[in-house]
């Protein structure tokens, strides 16, 4: 079986005690043993069907889509610059293009091991999934009269990075840094992107075609889809699925300085953030593996220190990678 799946012995022994086995080694055993994907956690490859009969106006929305989406991974980080103009000053993180909540930033560093994790499992509602009126302006044509259902479902069949599963994530419920305690639920990774890609990509169709990015003012009701999520921060509105970022800098013999990696996030690989610059290690935090069995053994990782029902993630492989 070894031979067969092109691994160690070893290596086949591992994933049968309970490992998780890469994204190759799962096609590779779809390959070999003849399962279908959903069978070791991928999704479907099968193609849609996508004829558009003819149909020109289905055949310029989704041309027209495409080159919006191109637009975008070319300007992101210029428009996320914009975007954190459109929320009040006393959320925007200084020197940065990013917004947090007051009480998400802690005034200083705090060890990780302090944190306690604690998850809830029972199903959590949202208010807003992407699938709303407002998003049709980023949701082309999947057939004459029919639009794609979802911003993920578009991004599948007409502009498909090299990586694209919804894996199992972890939804933020509740951030209490004040008490190092941080409360998660149970999403999916599509979750997130069906509402951050859609947002940033009615920002691209609001900026393209003029000289120079306007002024965040002049977005005023330009943005429905935005205007309708409302408090970014808050965690019954929507699906807020975080990730990890690492900052890992490199001491080198003096006097040369310290200095640090960043990786580029290619548009042909990754699905979010796509056309920027990033610091290493990143990852979804999300559960070890897909396998619902494997729960169990987050439960057992340490550090840092977890509540009886806390569950901490295992970095998973960065969809950059």
């Amino acid at each position: 079986m070894a031979a067969m799946l092109e691994m160690t012995q070893q290596n086949l022994s591992q994933i049968e005690g309970g490992r998780s086995p890469s994204v190759e080694q799962r096609r590779r055993i779809i390959e070999v043993l003849g399962l279908a994907p959903e069978d070791v956690g991928l999704a479907s490859q099968a193609p849609l069907a996508l004829s558009i009969d003819g149909d020109r106006a289905v055949a310029e929305s989704r041309a027209r889509w495409r080159a919006e989406r191109r637009w975008l991974n070319h300007h992101r980080s210029e428009l996320a610059q914009l975007a954190a103009q459109l929320y009040p000053e006393g959320c925007r993180v200084p020197r940065t293009p990013l917004i947090a909540a007051p009480d998400w930033s802690p005034a200083e560093p705090f060890e990780l091991r302090s944190l306690v994790l604690e998850l809830d499992e029972t199903p959590q509602a949202v208010a807003v999934d992407g699938s709303e009126a407002e998003t049709d302006a980023v949701r082309p044509m999947r057939s004459a009269g029919v639009r794609f259902d979802r911003y993920t479902a578009a991004v599948k069949h007409l502009d498909s990075p090299r990586l694209f599963e919804s894996r199992p994530s972890y939804r933020l419920l509740d951030a209490a840094l004040d008490e190092r305690r941080l409360g998660f639920g149970m999403a999916a990774y599509f979750d997130k992107l069906d509402l951050s890609e859609a947002l940033g990509h009615e920002m691209a169709v609001a900026c393209m075609g003029v000289g120079s990015l306007p002024v965040a003012a002049a977005l005023d009701g330009r943005l429905p889809f935005r205007d309708l999520v409302g408090d970014p921060f808050a965690t019954d509105r929507r699906a807020i699925v975080p990730a990890i970022t690492t900052l890992t800098i490199r001491l080198r013999r003096h006097p040369d300085p310290p200095t640090f990696l960043l990786h580029w996030r290619d548009p042909a690989k990754v699905a979010t953030a796509a056309g920027i610059y990033d610091v290493i290690p990143a990852g979804e935090f999300q559960p070890s593996s897909v396998a619902q069995a494997h729960a169990g053994d987050d439960r057992g990782c340490h550090p840092p220190k977890f509540s009886t029902s806390a569950v901490p993630a295992r970095l998973t492989r960065s969809q950059a990678s």
